[in-house]
């Protein structure tokens, strides 16, 4: 029977306070009657989740936590006492952040991202919102242009770091960021560059080339959706690029080149038109 986990358990026998399942080694453990359907019989298999109750006992549930043992995840501060915060799991009782396990003290009503564990002391579930010390870049399994899936863990003054497909980390830079992020935001990036220190520098666009492209589709998508004309130039400031089009200066001005180059637009003072539309 594994804490912090989904289990496949046997039902074992019924009582007044719900029904006891069991693992295939004989250990067993409560289902509170109110996680029933009303149909359960002995020898059925019933999917749980292993966690403990406020007095420390194990317990089951069919409810499906927001973190796994090992995981990681954006919880919210629900409350605060002597011991540390606890945040909100999805779960009756909540998780326990102790305050030896903050970066910083940790604000109620904010999210985090934390890591879920076993302490071995207690033998209890709780998080640590010290991440890093999990993820390391020493054994890379990327390289530079690979597509990932990232996590918002912290913001600093240079950017905005990230969890690198759960298992290392990097740094988008705040210059580079052009839409709303924020801690706990799961996104697409891209690899741009990992440097001799082990530093992994994430874009959330991709390389030059695959960006032009993309960027191209784009305008030539609003091109036509606008009878052929946008008025937007290399001239313009980037807020309007970015609201009409959802990309930044540079990148916009690479495309224009690009398409003008293509002898798909053409571009007049304060505008760009589509060629077919001439």
């Amino acid at each position: 029977m594994k804490i912090g986990e989904i289990n496949s358990l046997k039902v074992l026998r019924d009582t007044p306070h719900g029904i006891f399942l069991a693992d295939e080694e004989g250990e067993d453990v409560l289902l509170p009657g109110k996680y029933l359907e009303g149909n359960e019989k002995e020898g059925d298999i019933k999917d749980v989740f292993i966690y403990n109750d406020s007095e420390d006992r194990l317990v089951a549930t069919t409810e499906t936590p927001k973190i796994k043992l090992n995981e990681l995840a954006a919880l919210k501060v629900v409350d605060v006492n002597k011991n540390g915060v606890f945040l909100d799991w999805g779960l009756e009782k909540d998780l326990l952040v102790p305050f030896k396990e903050q970066n910083k003290k940790m604000q109620l009503g904010q999210t985090y991202v934390v890591r879920m564990y076993l302490d071995e002391e207690t033998d209890r579930l709780v998080a640590t919102a010290k991440v890093k010390k999990y993820l390391s870049n020493e054994e890379l399994k990327i390289k530079p242009g690979d597509k990932v899936d990232l996590l918002v863990f912290n913001q600093t003054d240079l950017g905005f770091e990230v969890v690198i497909n759960n298992a290392h980390y990097g740094l988008v830079f705040r210059n580079e960021v052009f839409k709303k992020i924020k801690t706990g935001d799961r996104l697409e990036g891209f690899i741009k560059q990992i440097r001799e220190d082990g530093k992994i520098d994430v874009s959330l666009q991709p390389g030059v080339a695959t960006h032009i492209e993309n960027s191209n589709e784009i305008i030539l998508k609003a091109l036509n959706e606008h009878d052929g004309q946008l008025n937007l130039s290399d001239k313009s400031a980037p807020e309007e690029i970015y609201n009409e089009l959802q990309m930044s200066k540079k990148a916009f001005k690479r495309s224009i080149g690009s398409l003008y180059k293509q002898k798909k637009i053409k571009i007049e003072e304060g505008k760009i038109i589509l060629s077919e539309k001439l």
